[in-house]
């Protein structure tokens, strides 16, 4: 009498990890497939997500991104170039600072930079939005590493933007462990699409980050 309802429950623990890995599995290949996907689109923006900065220089992956951005500017892709990242307590910059600083000594004039803040890709987004609005700009090249292009794309459209993968070509962050950041991902896309990612946002940064408003030309 007891071996009929374990087997059943066992049964339906196996089903529901089987839906539990297929649904994970899916997920990964959708941001492997995406990381490796390059827009031939034109935007009206280009969309430079924050990763960290040394004292106010640009870190290796920041650089990268950075330099990336620079390229698609000069062959007239997009107009602007939107970058992104705030501070944590203790830090004298903030990664959209270092990241417009490093244009502009680039000739990327200030009035074709939009700064804003952020510490995660939700809260990235969230501080240009008003800014992108009040140029009218909607579709942006999403500039990021490969493994966080998926994600940072779908946090865009959330917030109302039309992005187009335009993920970093040979980036740092793939000679070392990249697997890792894969995996990572993964959790995050899988959790964000059932729990939403402006709640995951609140999860993971406890409302503690420091961010800066805004600012457009």
């Amino acid at each position: 009498m007891i071996l009929g309802p374990l087997k059943l429950f066992l049964r339906l623990l196996s089903l529901v990890m089987s839906l539990i890995v297929i649904y994970f599995a899916v997920g990964f290949v959708q941001i492997w497939m995406t990381g490796r996907e390059h827009s031939k689109v034109d935007a009206q923006a280009i969309l430079v997500f924050g990763t960290t900065e040394n004292n106010g220089k640009p870190s290796p992956e920041l650089k990268a991104r950075l330099d990336h951005a620079l390229s698609l500017y000069r062959r007239g892709r997009a107009p602007w170039i939107v970058v992104t990242g705030g501070r944590l307590s203790g830090d004298t910059h903030t990664e959209a600072g270092v990241s417009a600083a490093y244009l502009e000594a680039r000739r990327v004039p200030a009035s074709r930079i939009i700064e804003g803040s952020g510490n995660d890709t939700w809260q990235n987004v969230g501080s240009v939005i008003a800014a992108m609005r009040a140029h009218h700009l909607v579709t942006e090249l999403s500039v990021t590493d490969p493994f966080h292009e998926y994600r940072a794309m779908a946090i865009a459209s959330d917030q109302g933007l039309t992005p187009l993968p335009a993920p970093v070509p040979n980036a740092p962050s793939s000679h070392g462990s990249l697997w890792w950041y894969y995996v990572r991902e993964t959790v995050a896309v899988g959790v964000g699409r059932l729990v939403g990612y402006h709640t995951l946002s609140n999860w993971t940064t406890g409302h503690t980050t420091v961010t800066l408003p805004s600012s457009g030309p």
